[in-house]
């Protein structure tokens, strides 16, 4: 129950089941420089689970960037239906690596490969959580991500990256088809001249190339998501995905939304700039309606979503396909 929702209510979505979440969840990573920290929430019924992997951004808050952030998407997913796995990047401020270390601040190689050692030891995860194991489907796992969470899932979902201060980061393909659907929240866009001159100077490794992103997938952007010190682009800025990626199915647009959509990082968080109610609703519901029938091909939950949106008139956004 949640007495904050207007409009967002129309779009439907099941009964919420009691969740569990079991944090600190430690993967020893020998060559990462520290060992990989996860939460992981799930129903505590039921068998034959999804799985989301989520990946934090690089925001300015001390704790929101990190396993423990997140709660009002993390919370939302598992008590409709499906496990999420929350790793600590190495860019964490609270317990990630000194950002002058080697491949910082962003650490975008490293958050990439974060996921592939979660996937890679999926079952000694499961052993280590007695309430999860033997309950995870592996054919049916989606990643979401949000800012530069988004282009480490654009990555994983074939995402290529050219890192011109970094001689060995041409062409860089780390696809992963272990995952068979993503989502792109509030992601970066393209490099070169939409580019900042500060993006340029100390974020060189935001050039990405989307024509490889074939994995399919959801891009979400608000449309007053202006971030000035990243690109000189605007808000269609964190379009850019949507339309260079063959792999992009549609383009959920939220009206009046900034790079917080509507409070996705953390309750009552310092960092949300655009905190609504009904547009995090919008942002949990149309998203796992999205993931329910990417991972299912019977599931007709996105259809039925897309319809309840458009019958609020564009109030809350729109969604546009290919």
């Amino acid at each position: 129950m949640n007495n904050l929702i207007d409009l967002a209510r129309h779009i439907p979505i099941g009964s919420a089941t009691p969740t569990v979440s079991v944090s600190p969840v430690t993967l020893d990573a020998p060559g990462r420089g520290l060992p990989l920290e996860m939460r992981v929430t799930a129903p505590i019924t039921g068998t034959d689970l999804p799985v989301i992997l989520l990946s934090h951004g690089h925001g300015p808050s001390l704790y929101l960037p990190s396993k423990d952030g997140y709660g009002p998407l993390v919370n939302f997913y598992a008590e409709h239906g499906f496990v999420v796995i929350q790793p600590t990047h190495a860019n964490s401020k609270v317990a990630g690596l000194d950002p002058k270390t080697p491949g910082g601040p962003l650490f975008w190689r490293s958050r990439v490969e974060d996921f592939k050692l979660i996937l890679d030891r999926l079952e000694e995860i499961e052993a280590m959580i007695p309430l999860i194991a033997g309950r995870i489907d592996r054919s049916r796992i989606a990643a979401v991500g949000h800012s530069l969470g988004g282009q480490t899932v654009g990555m994983l979902l074939g995402t290529r990256l050219t890192d011109p201060a970094d001689a060995e980061a041409t062409d860089v393909d780390l696809i992963e088809p272990r995952i068979k659907a993503g989502i792109l929240l509030a992601a970066p866009g393209n490099g070169g001249d939409s580019l900042s001159d500060f993006a340029r100077t100390h974020y060189t490794a935001l050039n990405p190339d989307f024509s490889h992103m074939t994995i399919r997938n959801l891009v979400v952007a608000g449309d007053s998501d202006d971030s000035p010190h990243l690109t000189v682009r605007g808000a269609e800025w964190h379009m850019d995905p949507y339309h260079h990626s063959p792999g992009s199915e549609a383009l959920l647009t939220l009206l009046g939304a900034k790079h917080g959509l509507g409070g996705i990082s953390g309750y009552d968080a310092k960092e949300t700039d655009d905190e609504d109610p009904d547009r995090l609703a919008v942002t949990q519901r149309m998203t796992w309606a999205y993931l329910r029938s990417a991972l299912y091909e019977n599931d007709p939950a996105w259809g039925i979503a897309c319809a309840a949106l458009e019958r609020d008139g564009d109030a809350l956004g729109r969604v546009t396909t290919k």
